[in-house]
């Protein structure tokens, strides 16, 4: 199932926050849809997030698809063979030439060798450790950019605080707010780290739970073939009993009344809540995201080149909903802890794999 970012909490990490719906609504329209989704768009559309967005330096791409191998595999066994280092250092794979000149990947990538014109490699990705050489503080470090002392010996159990730094998906939506009726930032198909608890790193941090991804952690176990099939998404479509009609009816009831409560009409005006109601309304109505969560309207042949597997759909899945508006979505590997079945974080036996 899909859960949705609770309510905005009013503690001092929130205090920049404009006021939540509750604060201000006691009539029409309660309840006729999620707190969530009101309030989230109310925050992403902050003055400093449009201030931000038209800032130089700002690339052209609209979206980004984050893929999370969590645990490797070794950057010298795929990306950067050192062939010509000492035995113990070059990798034991046979480097193959690329479309760029100059640079080589091993003889296990020779699909992405053809194509590494269209991408970019980097190379020097570094982890500092601050005394902690463990998952959790290298998962922190690279998912926002910063390092982190506040984590249990094994690296696994110290839950996310609200002082943390966000994650970089929700400093993308904040800073870029999407005007389209979708959902911003989706984490799937399960947590970061490997206790399978949503940890350090994986959160909006101290930016406030508005900006917290969507987690899409369908029921199910890692290597359940047909879990994507089961998503539910339950709080982005109508309940039967409420018709689209009937639902924009309530919509101008609410409008009416509120033009008819001066402090309430006021609220209204000064924090734009109609136009965030809308945008929460029109993620309903419009079936975009209910759409883009159907990857059985894909081909049989598509799904195949995806893989029939957890995670080749989580990357369809990934690349249906940029196309249909998401700014962001992080696609983390379903299996972890040390599985020579199914795990990147290999110490031996790589020959084997």
């Amino acid at each position: 199932m899909i859960r949705l970012p609770g309510e905005i909490a009013k503690d001092l990490c929130d205090s920049h926050l404009k006021p939540g719906r509750r604060d201000f609504l006691r009539v029409g329209g309660a309840g006729m849809i999620g707190m969530t989704l009101n309030n989230i768009f109310a925050v992403q559309n902050a003055s400093a997030a449009s201030a931000m967005a038209n800032r130089p330096g700002w690339g052209k791409a609209k979206s980004v698809i984050m893929v999370y191998l969590q645990g490797g595999p070794s950057h010298i066994d795929l990306w950067d063979p050192k062939p010509d280092s000492p035995e113990n250092v070059r990798s034991i794979f046979k480097p193959i030439n690329t479309k760029v000149d100059g640079l080589q990947y091993t003889e296990l990538l020779p699909k992405l060798a053809q194509v590494n014109d269209k991408f970019t490699t980097i190379n020097s990705m570094s982890y500092t450790p601050n005394g902690l050489f463990n998952h959790t503080a290298a998962i922190y470090q690279i998912m926002t950019g910063y390092t982190t002392d506040k984590v249990s010996p094994s690296g696994q159990l110290e839950p996310p605080s609200p002082k943390d730094f966000p994650n970089f998906g929700s400093q993308i939506i904040r800073m870029k707010p999407s005007d389209e009726p979708m959902l911003p930032f989706v984490v799937m198909p399960r947590p970061l780290q490997e206790s399978n608890v949503i940890n350090k790193g994986g959160t909006a941090g101290f930016l406030g739970k508005a900006y917290d991804p969507y987690y899409l952690f369908p029921e199910g176990d890692d290597m359940d073939m047909t879990k994507m099939n089961r998503i539910k998404i339950d709080d982005l479509q109508l309940r039967p009993d409420v018709f689209s009609l009937r639902l924009q009816r309530r919509a101008k009831l609410r409008n009416a009344l509120n033009q008819q409560m001066p402090t309430i009409d006021k609220a209204v005006e000064n924090y734009n809540l109609d136009e965030y109601y809308d945008k929460a309304l029109n993620l309903i109505i419009s079936g975009r995201a209910r759409d883009a969560f159907n990857i059985e309207a894909e081909t049989e042949d598509m799904r195949d080149r995806y893989g029939r597997n957890t995670f080749g759909q989580s990357c369809l899945l990934a690349r249906r909903l940029v196309e249909a508006g998401t700014k962001v979505v992080e696609v983390i590997w379903p299996k972890v802890a040390n599985s020579n079945e199914h795990s990147w974080d290999q110490h031996s036996g790589l020959p084997d794999r």
